[in-house]
């Protein structure tokens, strides 16, 4: 990646990926290159969160953000003004979390996403968000693209 080309931010993103709206979790990507991608996010602490339940954001919804970060990876990797293909997580493991809640933490969360392995169709990640200097949520994720299509 040059470091002269301007960073995507949330509406870069809310264009590339099937989120929209208040389910567009991501502000912007700090970092990225072929393998790994950093972005930061503030809407864990919006009141209006869509995924809230009873009062509060749980730690499991952390795996959203992280998916959101793997689908940009994807775009930005596609290289297009196009969405990616399609796809969805497959499987999630070795997931642990720090903390039980998402909105309790610091306004701005660090989304971590590193590509392990892949094929044309499934993809491997790990992924980990931080707040402050801490990792909250950690795990690894399996995605498999154009799901439609197998």
């Amino acid at each position: 990646m040059s470091t002269s080309t301007p960073l995507p931010d949330h509406a870069w993103i809310a264009a590339r990926i099937p989120h929209q709206g208040s389910m567009c979790l991501l502000d912007a990507v700090l970092q990225w290159d072929a393998e790994r991608i950093v972005c930061r996010a503030s809407s864990h602490t919006r009141a209006d969160h869509p995924l809230r339940a009873h009062g509060s954001l749980g730690m499991a919804n952390g795996i959203e953000y992280a998916a959101q970060a793997m689908a940009v990876h994807g775009a930005l990797l596609a290289g297009s003004d196009r969405a990616p293909a399609a796809g969805f997580l497959a499987s999630v493991r070795d997931v642990q979390w720090h903390v039980p809640r998402l909105d309790t933490l610091p306004p701005e969360l660090l989304v971590r996403a590193q590509r392990l392995s892949g094929d044309g169709n499934t993809l491997l990640y790990s992924f980990h968000l931080e707040a402050g200097d801490a990792t909250v949520l950690s795990g690894r994720a399996s995605v498999m693209l154009d799901a439609g299509l197998a």
